[in-house]
């Protein structure tokens, strides 16, 4: 088992592709079988794709690096009691 913050960055892009996929594609259209949509589906990636955008951090490393050091401070306080 691993455990993943829910605030963690790359779920959240996964989770906002599927809602914008659903809301974009799925929602607007008549799906008469599952080729359909998989055809759908794969047109929407497919288009996607073809304009890519970089995923921007805006927190600065050291603001990270400090959150770890503070998260890693409490679960030892935490481990030794």
């Amino acid at each position: 088992m691993h455990y993943m913050p829910a605030s963690a960055a790359w779920p959240n892009m996964v989770k906002r592709f599927f809602r914008n996929i659903t809301q974009q594609r799925i929602w607007r259209g008549v799906f008469h079988s599952v080729g359909e949509l998989t055809a759908a589906i794969k047109e929407y990636v497919e288009n996607h794709n073809r304009q890519p955008k970089p995923s921007l951090r805006k927190a600065k490393a050291s603001d990270i690096l400090h959150k770890v050091t503070r998260a890693e401070q409490a679960l030892n306080k935490f481990a030794s009691e």
